[in-house]
């Protein structure tokens, strides 16, 4: 027991020493919120709130896309100004249009304010989330730090989560 526990803190502090950071919009987050959205719909969480999430993992994928093709150019000149914008809404209109085309998004289970409810889902869900990750880097460059620690990852996740009980407490509600 004793050799196993040595091993253990053995290899947690090789791990610590040699092991990349890890950034919030990794490949490995943005799979599991595919796959917690596909399980949410098979459960029966109401499709506006299921969008709110499927628009936090575009989102995030978009964010991703833009961070990786910046990386990757050897020179700043694939990088134009409103480029995390244009990918951004490209893989939301993209995705929206492919749901209408194979029938994924019905209006059998009601209209919020003459939307489908996973469309009126994403769509809110996207603009909040561009915002958010706006107003996160904003504050980041004013103070030339973060504020605390997995700050993005907390406004992220907060909007969404608050988000999602408004949406909730509007469909239970006022709808």
């Amino acid at each position: 027991m004793k050799n196993i526990k040595k091993y253990g803190i053995a290899l947690s502090l090789v791990g610590f020493v040699f092991v990349k950071p890890v950034y919030a919009h990794c490949p490995l987050c943005v799979a599991g919120a595919g796959a917690g959205l596909s399980l949410s719909r098979i459960i029966g969480i109401d499709d506006s709130i299921t969008g709110v999430w499927m628009a936090a993992f575009l989102g995030v994928m978009s964010f991703w896309i833009n961070n990786t093709i910046i990386k990757k150019s050897k020179s700043k000149k694939v990088y134009f100004s409103l480029q995390k914008l244009v990918i951004y809404v490209a893989i939301f209109a993209t995705t929206i249009f492919s749901f209408y085309r194979f029938g994924l998004i019905n209006e059998h289970n009601g209209l919020i304010y003459n939307l489908p409810k996973l469309t009126f889902g994403m769509l809110t869900g996207g603009v909040l989330l561009y915002l958010v990750d706006m107003a996160n880097l904003a504050i980041k460059k004013k103070n030339e730090k973060v504020l605390f620690p997995y700050q993005s990852l907390v406004f992220t996740l907060g909007s969404m989560v608050i988000l999602s009980i408004g949406i909730y407490i509007l469909i239970n509600y006022f709808i």
